[in-house]
C-alpha cells in the first residue's frame, strides 16, 4: 500500500505513521525550505529533533514545493500510483493548486483522500487555522480537567492530535475496506475537534436529556468512587480505580470498611459519588499509613485495581513494559541509534515493525521521483529551480 503523507505536525502524520508501522510504503512530502515543524518540536540531540524520529519513522521523505506547478505535477504523479493521500492544508488549498480530490480521483479512482483539518471542510470556522489545543478547549476537555476550584486545564501533550490520528488511521482502513467491495476510493473529511468528543463520553446525551454540564473534579470521577490519587507513607502517589462494582467492594473490605460497602447507596456508581468524601477518607487514610510496596501488594492480593504514578524514568524500568517489548532500540543514520516506542498492538500473523526512524529532510526525493518517471536531468533542473530539495 502506498501512502502519500502531505500533512504537517501531528494528527495527519500520526495516522501515516501508524499505517507505515504495518507495512505501508509512506512517502512524506515536505516543503523544500520549510520542513514539517514537527522536526523542531520537543527535545533535540545534536540538533536533531527526537519527536520527529518517532513521527517520521517508516517514512521516506521527499522535499517538494507544492505551490509550484512543477511540484503539483509531482504530487499528481505520486497520487496516480497511490492508495492514500493524507493532507491537512486549509480547505480550498488543494483546489487552488488544481489538486482537488475529485480531479486526483479521476486519474486514480481507487485513491482515498484523507483530509485532516481543525474544523472540517465546511462550516463557519472551516477556513480558520486549527490545532489540537483548540480542540481540547472546544470539546469540553479543558473545562472538565483540573481541580474544582482551579482553572480549566489543557493537557501537556498533543492529545487531540493523537486521538485524531488514531481516528484517521481507522477511517482510512474503513475506506480501504469499502474499496474492496466497490473498487472506488473516497474522501475522508475529519475535523480534529470531533474525535476527542467521542472519548469524553455521552456528555451531549446527558446535557440534552438532563441539562447536565460536567464540572471539574480533579482526580475524582463523576461516575464512580473511590477513584483518586493517594499518597503513601513513603511519599509515593498511587492511583486507585473502582469502575467495577465488585472491585469497589474489594477495596472497602481491604481498607477495613465493609460497613460502607454494605450501604444501599454503595450499589451504584452515582451513589458512591454522592458519598465520595467518606470513601476517599477511608481509602486515603489507610494508604497513608503504609509504604507503597505494601499497599500495591495488598491490593494485588485483594484483586483490586491500583497503579503507581509513573514518570518516564519509572516507565523505563518497569518489568511489564519490558515484557511487552513496548520500547525498542533502532539504528539511526544521524544519531547512531534511538529508543522508540514499538507498534501500538501485537498481531499474531501480520505483526508490524519499526523499520527505521524519521529520516533527514529530503533524504529520498531523488529516488521517489525516479519511481514516478523523472530522469536525472529533469531532477537536476527541478532542484536548481528550487522545486525540490
Amino acid at each position: 500500500m502506498r501512502v502519500i503523507d502531505a500533512a504537517t505536525l501531528f494528527a495527519g502524520p500520526s495516522a501515516a505513521m501508524m499505517l507505515g508501522d504495518f507495512g505501508a510504503d509512506v512517502v512524506k512530502v515536505e516543503h523544500p525550505r520549510r520542513p514539517d515543524p514537527a522536526r523542531g518540536h520537543g527535545a533535540a540531540k545534536d540538533g536533531v529533533g527526537l519527536w520527529w524520529k518517532t513521527l517520521g519513522r517508516n517514512k521516506r521523505t521527499a522535499a517538494v514545493d507544492l505551490s509550484r506547478e512543477e511540484g503539483q505535477e509531482i504530487l499528481r504523479r505520486l497520487a496516480g500510483g497511490a492508495d492514500v493521500l493524507i493532507e491537512n492544508f486549509r480547505p480550498g488549498t488543494l483546489e487552488r493548486w488544481n489538486l482537488a480530490p475529485e480531479d486526483l480521483r479521476k486519474a486514480n479512482p481507487r485513491l482515498v483522500v484523507a483530509r485532516m483539518t481543525g474544523f472540517g471542510q465546511s462550516g463557519p470556522m472551516a477556513s480558520r487555522p486549527g490545532f489540537g489545543t483548540l480542540a481540547e478547549a472546544m470539546s469540553g476537555f479543558a473545562a472538565m480537567t483540573g481541580e474544582p476550584d482551579g482553572p480549566p486545564t489543557l493537557p501537556p501533550l498533543a492529545l487531540a492530535d493523537g486521538i485524531a490520528g488514531l481516528a484517521m488511521a481507522y477511517a482510512i482502513m474503513v475506506a480501504l475496506a469499502a474499496r474492496e467491495r466497490t473498487g472506488r476510493g473516497q474522501v475522508v473529511d475529519m475535523a480534529i475537534i470531533e474525535p476527542i468528543l467521542a472519548l469524553l463520553g455521552p456528555q451531549m446525551t446527558a446535557y440534552r436529556a438532563l441539562g447536565v454540564v460536567p464540572r471539574r473534579t480533579g482526580n475524582r470521577s463523576s461516575s464512580n468512587a473511590p477513584r483518586n490519587t493517594y499518597r503513601t507513607r513513603d511519599g509515593r502517589w498511587l492511583a486507585v480505580s473502582t469502575s467495577a462494582q465488585t472491585v469497589a467492594e474489594r477495596v472497602m473490605r481491604l481498607v477495613g470498611r465493609p460497613d460502607l460497602a454494605a450501604q444501599p447507596w454503595f450499589a451504584t456508581g452515582a451513589g458512591r459519588v454522592a458519598h465520595v468524601e467518606e470513601l476517599d477518607e477511608a481509602v486515603g487514610s489507610w494508604i497513608a499509613e503504609r509504604d507503597a510496596a505494601e499497599v500495591i501488594a495488598r491490593f494485588e492480593e485483594a484483586e483490586a485495581a491500583i497503579a503507581p504514578i509513573y514518570d518516564v524514568k519509572d516507565i523505563a524500568e518497569d518489568p511489564q513494559y519490558r515484557a511487552l517489548g513496548t520500547f525498542i532500540e533502532v539504528p539511526d543514520e544521524e544519531l547512531g541509534s534511538v529508543t522508540l516506542q514499538n507498534v501500538l498492538f501485537r498481531l499474531s500473523d501480520t505483526p508490524g515493525e519499526v523499520r527505521w526512524p524519521g529520516p533527514p529532510h529530503g533524504r529520498h526525493t531523488e529516488k521517489v521521483l525516479r519511481e514516478i518517471g523523472y530522469d536525472a536531468g529533469r531532477i537536476a533542473e527541478l532542484r536548481a529551480a528550487g522545486v525540490i530539495a
